[in-house]
């Protein structure tokens, strides 16, 4: 299995290729870039095979009208030809522990249902979360915290997001 470790500045470049490979394009990678550039990273984690980077996680902070830290998970990626080997499960299972560790209370994803909801991520538990994703069929929320998405939420997600 991969090793999981926090990013370091020195994987910027390999992180870049790993997300536009898993997507077929730029605009993931470029949104880490801008998220980063503006501040807005909570944490990224990579994973890495003899010190080659496969996969890669980012966790940005959001804006939510209530005291707590609140984060989204994206992107994750996965170089193309080590999907399905277990490397994206191993970094989002890590991220949620680190997430915890941070002190963040929950968690929002705009993803698969199928892939996410095995994590717990869920679009009930989102259900009380106002924001731009929502309504949207794979806009989902972990609560790390008990009572995290119980109530009410505004979010606001960083300005990265909007040229998406």
């Amino acid at each position: 299995m991969s090793r999981v470790r926090y990013a370091t500045p020195a994987d910027h470049a390999a992180i870049a290729e790993v997300v536009a490979g898993a997507f077929g394009r730029a605009d993931e990678a470029e949104l880490v870039a801008r998220l980063r550039t503006d501040g807005d990273a909570m944490f990224e984690l990579v994973a890495e095979d003899a010190g080659s980077v496969q996969g890669h996680i980012f966790f940005s902070r959001l804006w939510a009208d209530r005291t707590g830290l609140y984060g989204a998970l994206a992107p994750l990626a996965v170089r193309p030809e080590r999907q399905g080997e277990g490397l994206g499960s191993h970094l989002v299972r890590t991220g949620l522990e680190c997430a915890k560790e941070f002190g963040c209370h929950g968690l929002l994803v705009l993803g698969d249902p199928a892939y996410y909801g095995r994590f717990g991520f869920s679009a009930h538990d989102a259900r009380e979360v106002v924001s731009p994703y929502r309504g949207l069929a794979g806009f989902q929320a972990l609560a790390l915290e008990d009572g995290a998405f119980a109530e009410r939420l505004n979010v606001a997600y960083p300005d990265a997001f909007s040229a998406v």
